[in-house]
């Protein structure tokens, strides 16, 4: 109670406030607070006492607002104003900014407008909003921040790649509390028998025949806080090839990482020598097209020279695509030469066409050979374009004494349509036997291979006594 008998709080209305303590309160309550007429015109203006940027304020009495807001805020200020006028508008809050010190700097404030008056007097309760403008700013600068860091770390990770798939030696990344590779290259992927993409995250003492887990790390540790010359001899489980591993122990990211180097052991090390530098470079730069492939016909190299044969841009765009593709009776040439050089090792001068990567067509000769070290076969074709060169005759096509005396006899004593009507008989003969020969007795591979159907080849195999003898 008052001393007039009055309460404070009556059913939630505000209590009778003092004139003299009022603007003590509006001026604590907001960080600005201005008192204008409904044309804009400042009638008082009221500062937070514990903010002393706006202790110079009092110049705006007698001003019009609007010669203190920028260019920008102008036009929301009036339409800020008159939704307040219209009755049926709803008021919302304004954010302004304003000038200060003659325009040499520029502060934002969020308003909020409130009737006090029968006058039609304005009450503008403002909010700083340079802290929250300088926290966005802090974030704008840290998520900037955290871009270049990322741009940053893709770029690192490239050249790490690129470095772990160019480097010669065989090197691996193992985690010593966990005893898994978290990275290796090619070279070290072949060594251990397995696809780099398998060994990612596998545990290394998995890899290494009769080796504990344990066992193996603390063998690791011992040599690389050692001189770490000798390192480890181990066994790769899954090709048997003996290793010798050489770590080395360091720090990242406050865990302890080995980086090891694996060697083959002597009797089993490839000695890269002149003769083997100068075998790659007759691969690389040949005249000759040279194709490497897995056991299934998929490309895994190409040279130079096979690029330019089939007009390719690199050889990245043909790695993982079947031979076939290249070769004009498509998988009944690669099985061909496939079957031939797994059958003996090898195969010499199979003509065909090679069609390139727009649709164009050369004649070439196709040698295949069959290389495996046991455990991953792998084909090797060289091309030679015969566009330009005298092939020699495939085996087979030459035409026998044999073959020609009846021709010779029938000289004189027959027409020149009979002649070579039989010709075209004893060529028939030839193409037919060579085919059978090429395809090793496969009918169906050679009728393909002849453009004939199945029951043709067998009418003409009949026809020249050649199904018992090839049966």
């Amino acid at each position: 109670m008052t001393s007039r008998g009055t309460k404070y709080w009556n059913s939630g209305a505000i209590p009778l406030i003092g004139p003299d303590i009022l603007g003590d309160i509006i001026a604590s309550l907001a960080d600005l607070a201005i008192v204008i007429d409904p044309s804009g015109s400042v009638l008082s203006v009221l500062s937070n006492p514990a903010n002393r940027n706006y202790s110079d304020l009092k110049s705006w009495e007698r001003m019009d607002l609007r010669e203190v807001l920028t260019s920008e805020s102008v036009p929301k200020f009036d339409r800020a104003l008159r939704d307040f006028l219209d009755d049926d508008a709803v008021a919302r809050p304004v954010e302004l900014n304003h000038y200060a010190d003659q325009k040499k700097w520029q502060f934002p404030i969020s308003y909020s407008l409130h009737d006090i008056g029968p006058d039609q007097t304005i009450l503008m309760l403002g909010r700083d909003m340079r802290p929250v403008a300088e926290m966005q700013q802090q974030l704008v600068k840290a998520q900037i921040a955290l871009e270049r860091d990322y741009e940053s770390r893709r770029e690192y990770d490239t050249r790490f790649q690129v470095l772990m798939g160019h480097v010669t030696d065989a090197v691996v990344f193992i985690s010593m509390t966990e005893g898994r590779i978290t990275e290796l290259n090619g070279a070290a992927a072949r060594i251990l028998g397995k696809k780099r993409e398998s060994l990612q995250g596998a545990s290394l003492a998995q890899e290494i025949k009769g080796a504990a887990r344990t066992e193996l790390m603390d063998r690791l540790l011992a040599a690389a806080q050692g001189d770490g010359a000798a390192g480890v001899e181990i066994e790769a489980s899954r090709t048997g090839e003996k290793i010798r591993v050489v770590p080395t122990l360091f720090r990242a990211a406050g865990e302890r990482m080995l980086l090891c180097r694996l060697t083959p052991m002597e009797g089993h090390a490839f000695h890269e020598d002149d003769h083997s530098r100068n075998l790659i470079a007759l691969c690389e730069t040949g005249s000759d097209g040279i194709v490497m492939t897995d056991g299934a016909g998929a490309v895994t190299s190409a040279n130079e020279a096979f690029l330019n044969l089939v007009d390719a841009a690199d050889g990245r765009s043909l790695r993982g695509r079947q031979i076939s593709d290249f070769l004009s009776r498509g998988n009944v040439d690669q099985k061909v030469l496939m079957e031939h050089a797994a059958r003996v090792g090898s195969m010499r001068l199979y003509t065909t066409r090679v069609i390139g990567e727009y649709g164009g067509q050369r004649p070439v000769t196709i040698s295949a050979t069959l290389l495996s070290d046991g455990h991953t076969p792998c084909y090797a074709f060289v091309f030679r374009d015969a566009q330009t060169t005298e092939l020699p005759p495939a085996a087979g096509l030459t035409a026998t004494e044999e073959d020609a005396k009846p021709l010779k006899e029938l000289v004189g004593s027959a027409t020149l349509k009979d002649i070579v009507a039989q010709t075209t008989d004893v060529v028939e003969k030839m193409c037919i036997e060579t085919a059978i020969e090429l395809t090793g007795n496969n009918r169906v591979a050679a009728a393909d291979m002849l453009g004939l159907s199945r029951q043709s080849l067998y009418v003409k195999l009949r026809k020249y006594g050649l199904l018992a003898k090839d049966g």
